[in-house]
Order: C-alpha cells, then structure tokens, then sequence
C-alpha cells in the first residue's frame, strides 16, 4: 500500500493536504507516559504518519492497565509498557520509525533519550506534576511545542503550550505544582476510558494542527463526563513568569541523587539507586544468577524479574538495565530503598 493511499482520507482535508503530510511524516513527536493517554495518542499519531515517534515508560503492564490502556493485550502483561507499545504500532504503521525506552523520564536522562533526533513535538502521557514541569522546561528551553494533558476519575484537561511570541508556558498559568496529597490520584477516584479518549483526541488534533503549520489558540480545555459539563479557559501570559521570562529550568536542572516514587495504582514503588547522578548499565545476567538461589528469576533483553520466596506478602523486583528498579508488593518508599538494597544492591 503506497503512502498516498495510506493517509488519502487526511490528505483531502483543506488544513493538511500533501504539503502538510509531508510535514507530518518528516515529524518525531516524544510521547512520555505510555499508559493510557499516552497510548491513544500514539495511536492516533502513528495511524496519522508521523514519520519518527518516541515511546518512553518507566512501568510495565498489568491487569489493571488494560481497562484504559488500549494498546496491549493480556499477552503483555509483565512486559515493559514502552517496548510492548512499540510493536502494537509497528503492526500498526510499518512504515515510521518507533523507538522505546523503558526508563524513567527525569532530570538524569531528558536530554539524552532523543538527543540523536531532536524533538518536534513533546506529549504528555504523565501521571504525576514534577515529570509535567519537567516537559515544560525542555519545551521552553528547546523551543518545541508541549502538549499538556490529564485524566483523573470522569475528567479531563488539555492545552497546546507553543513556546515564543508571549505565549503563555505551563508555569504561566500553574506557578508551582499542587502540595504532595492535595490531589486525587487513579488509585483513590479511578479513570474514566472516554475521558481518556476525548484528552488523547484533543492533543493528537492539536499536534496535527502544529505539525501542518497552524498554533492553536492558547486555551485550557477542562471538561467532566459526569454530569456533562465543558468549558474553554484562555491563558495568558505571565510576564513574571519563572520559566519562560526568567529562564529558569528548576525541574530540568534538579539534583536527584535518592530517588524513590510510588506509582498510581499498582501497590509499587520505584527505586533509583541512592547517588545515582547519571546512569550506570546493571549486568543483568550476573544478577539473575546471583538471585536464582532466592528467587524465581525470569530475564529478557529488557529486563529482569524475581519474585521474592521470603515472607508472608509476595514481592517481586523488576530491575532494568539502567539500575532503576520497580518493587511491587509495597507503598512503602523505605521498605522498597531496603529490598532494592538487600537483593540489588547499592
């Protein structure tokens, strides 16, 4: 099937046209966050023909996830959300380039995960505040266009955040992120699917629009699903704005040496080793050896896998080749730092 005949029902619309697919398809459009907005987002950019997508997670799948997260199946699960992702859209679209990265997106490695491609365009996929800070400091600073996003329980918000010409960057419009327990999260008031679908929408649409040469006005959409209730907010520029008047990049240039994280909804915590300043690769082979007389160890090129025999409660430990690990079983950050250390090491 040729490109043409691909995407000739995008082509025939005024506002693309085969100028504008060529646009799309010389695109690389980095995706953070491949639950379940990230996945209906790269989804709908893949179908679309965006010639270079990015696919970064730090989790993997599981049951939960598949209520929502559209791109994987029950063969998935146990499987790095990023790399089971990449071969859905492969299937998909085998005709662009995508590439994954199970790692966690922060300070450490923001740069370097697409230096080799620079990024046209940057979509949130996020389930937490720093990491959407942090995308907006690479989008101010690199002058790439952001496309906010976020579902909680049966609502949702999204924004087209274009950097330059006075207009207004997250911080804009949010200074400061919200106080650590303030917000609900998917585990206490649970996500909606079509308030997934209706977010991913609006940031595909939105990226497209970009991509063929047209800024979105600056507006917040804020909508519920129950009851049915949506508005459009305009945004305005800060002009004491600490990012993108000031130039400040406080959460791109942040010094995270203990790093833990508990993640939304799957009872885990993540660890990156204490005094970890930049990534150090684990020889996961020598691991799995070590911990075979331990554990049931399962190990793939991604990743390694045991499940802890030790305890009443089961735990098992997903450690990647960047030394991050995921310990399920527990919320509890000092609990996960002693397991990590105890079977990982430090």
């Amino acid at each position: 099937m040729s490109p043409v005949s691909r995407y000739h029902r995008q082509t025939l619309l005024p506002g693309i046209g085969e100028a504008g697919q060529e646009r799309i398809g010389a695109a690389h459009a980095v995706i953070v966050g491949i639950g379940a907005l990230g996945c209906a987002s790269a989804d709908l950019l893949a179908r679309a023909g965006v010639g270079r997508i990015t696919l970064i997670d730090r989790d993997v799948v599981e049951l939960t996830n598949l209520q929502r997260q559209t791109l994987f199946t029950e063969a998935d699960l146990g499987t790095p959300k990023a790399h089971a992702a990449r071969e859905r859209l492969r299937a998909v679209n085998s005709s662009i380039e995508i590439h994954a990265h199970a790692a966690d997106f922060g300070p450490r490695n923001a740069a370097g995960l697409f230096a080799d491609s620079p990024a046209t365009l940057l979509l949130d996929g996020t389930d937490n505040y720093e990491t959407r800070y942090l995308l907006n400091d690479l989008s101010v600073q690199r002058g790439v266009p952001y496309l906010y996003g976020g579902v909680i329980a049966d609502r949702g918000m999204s924004a087209a955040l274009v950097p330059g010409d006075g207009r207004p960057c997250l911080r804009c419009v949010f200074p400061e992120p919200p106080a650590p327990g303030s917000q609900p999260t998917c585990d206490t008031a649970g996500v909606l699917g079509p308030a997934v679908a209706m977010v991913a929408a609006a940031q595909a649409a939105d990226a497209l629009a970009i991509l063929c040469g047209r800024i979105p006005t600056p507006t917040l959409l804020e909508f519920s699903l129950w009851p049915d209730r949506r508005r459009r907010i305009e945004l305005t520029h800060n002009a004491e704005c600490a990012c993108c008047v000031n130039r400040r990049f406080e959460f791109l240039d942040a010094d995270r040496t203990d790093d833990t994280t508990s993640l939304c909804g799957a009872n885990t915590v993540q660890v990156w080793p204490g005094g970890m300043a930049e990534q150090r690769p684990v020889d996961l082979v020598a691991l799995a050896a070590r911990l075979r007389p331990l554990a049931d160890v399962t190990l793939t090129d991604f990743m390694l896998r045991a499940s802890l025999r030790e305890g009443a409660t089961p735990i098992d430990i997903s450690v990647f080749p960047d030394g991050r690990a995921l310990v399920r079983g527990t919320t509890s950050a000092a609990t996960a730092r002693t397991l990590y250390a105890r079977y990982v090491g430090a």
